[in-house]
């Protein structure tokens, strides 16, 4: 949860030897959309491709502290969270969003008690296609995020460790 954050900075120096694995950066290519600068809880992972189908099942339903990690393949056609869903997920008790992909709504995202960090904003909404796949591990930016793996964002990044830091 939001209350026991931990600076990613701090996070970085504790780690800066790490060569297990456990602890990740994420790129730097992340905006802040979300009305939440600074987030962390555990990972739910989904991965889905310009249809957020899935996406707002999950919002929907019970958020518990959790970070939603929507492996959306980079797509800058398509929004994969809009307004309805991010208010969705800060009434859920979501943490935060992280999509490798766009979002859309981008003043009613700014409202919503919830961090949101996208690649860019994009006015289309997705297509309804085909369900994205769960719980699995996915591929953000190049970088591997596991469900239940810990995620903290604030201003200086997104760290992604295998367990939640002591």
């Amino acid at each position: 949860m939001t209350t026991d954050l931990i600076p990613t900075c701090d996070l970085c120096d504790r780690f800066k030897g790490d060569t297990s694995g456990d602890f990740r950066v994420l790129p730097p290519v992340f905006r802040e959309f979300g009305g939440r600068a600074a987030f962390s809880g555990p990972a739910v992972t989904v991965k889905c491709f310009e249809d957020n189908t899935s996406v707002k099942a999950l919002l929907e339903g019970p958020g518990e502290g959790r970070v939603l990690v929507v492996d959306g393949a980079g797509s800058l056609r398509r929004a994969l969270v809009g307004g309805n869903i991010g208010a969705a997920a800060a009434r859920n008790g979501w943490a935060g969003v992280i999509v490798d992909g766009c979002v859309r709504d981008v003043a009613e995202l700014a409202a919503c008690d919830v961090g949101i960090r996208a690649l860019a904003p994009m006015p289309l909404p997705t297509e309804r296609r085909q369900p994205g796949l769960l719980d699995q591990p996915v591929q953000i930016q190049g970088v591997t995020v596991r469900p239940g793996d810990w995620i903290c964002a604030d201003a200086d990044g997104i760290v992604v460790m295998a367990a939640r830091p002591a």
